[in-house]
């Protein structure tokens, strides 16, 4: 089981490493470049970490899914579904105040991708001890 966990979380970084070359643009075709101090570029880039950081969670999550034992499956599933949720309702919530300003989705995107990498903690303690940790 050990192997296989170490075998999983190998192919989780290679595939990400592969991801991440291909998400050159952010969602509103606003192209990422690092070097911009433009709003647009910054967004744009915000975006896109979110995007990677939100890839990598969901393929841990998948894997995650397959060395849970089945009657495990049922209640992570749930547990994700619930996080999904907050996650979204408590970055709208943070950043209610700034939607009308123009860096307003960084913010946002900045906020979701803090969510989604605390929830890989989470995702490794299902990961090693099972429902019993959660």
């Amino acid at each position: 089981m050990i192997e296989r966990m170490r075998l999983n979380l190998s192919c989780l970084a290679v595939l990400t490493g592969l991801l991440l070359p291909c998400t050159g643009f952010a969602q509103a075709g606003a192209a990422c470049d690092p070097q911009s101090d433009s709003v647009a570029s910054r967004n744009a880039c915000a975006v896109q970490r979110f995007q990677q950081s939100d890839t990598a969670q969901n393929i841990l999550y998948g894997d995650v899914m397959r060395a849970l034992s089945a009657h495990e499956r049922p209640a992570l599933r749930k547990d994700q579904n619930t996080w999904n949720r907050q996650r979204s309702q408590t970055c709208k919530a943070r950043h209610t105040a700034d939607e009308q300003r123009a860096e307003w989705p960084q913010l946002l995107h900045d906020c979701l991708s803090a969510e989604t990498q605390a929830r890989r903690t989470a995702l490794l303690h299902w990961l090693h001890y099972g429902r019993a940790a959660n």
